[in-house]
């Protein structure tokens, strides 16, 4: 399974801060009867056996309802879980590291900030790009917000859209995607 279009469409990320009284798992269920197409397990204080336990139980989860099961940040539980990706940010892994370790089948997320970032991970070989904080966040504080004309100079970089074309069926197809939005709305 890899990064496509409607992988895309609405892709969750997990927080603790917002389950209330119901389980993470039960709230991911809930999610995925409601129709998410991709979702990322976010654990930032969860021990790594809990955490492990964890991903092998919503990776099983989310393969019932044939969504894309991504890990935040680390690989070596993605590839233990058997989930289907791994989103890794500028202060973790390479892009480059992160393939050698998980092959050519496992999706690779990156967040980008930054045109370079997106040209960075692009080049790098990720099969998509987080970009942003695009607001405020209660829950992660040290995000920046990321301008909506830096997204758009990402979406419109004309070294990224060469990088993008020539690869556009195996790598940043989401954002490609994207870019054609944006031009069509010009």
């Amino acid at each position: 399974m890899k990064c496509d279009k409607q992988t895309m469409l609405l892709y969750a990320v997990t927080d603790r801060a917002w389950t209330g009284e119901k389980s993470l798992y039960r709230q991911v269920e809930e999610a995925l009867k409601g129709g998410i197409t991709c979702l990322q397990l976010r654990e930032k204080h969860l021990n790594r056996d809990l955490f492990l336990q964890e991903a092998v139980e919503i990776c099983k989860l989310c393969k019932s309802y044939n969504v894309p099961f991504i890990v935040n940040d680390d690989v070596e539980i993605a590839i233990k879980s058997g989930a289907d990706g791994v989103h890794v940010g500028q202060d973790d892994m390479s892009v480059g590291r992160v393939r050698r370790l998980v092959g050519e089948n496992m999706i690779i997320g990156v967040s980008a900030h930054s045109v370079d970032e997106a040209l960075a991970a692009a080049a790098g070989g990720a099969d998509y790009l987080g970009v942003g904080a695009m607001f405020g966040s209660a829950t992660k504080t040290d995000a920046n917000v990321t301008s909506k004309d830096t997204l758009k100079n990402i979406l419109t970089e004309d070294e990224y859209n060469a990088i993008t074309n020539t690869r556009v069926e195996y790598r940043c197809k989401y954002l490609t995607f994207l870019n054609r939005l944006f031009a069509e709305k010009k």
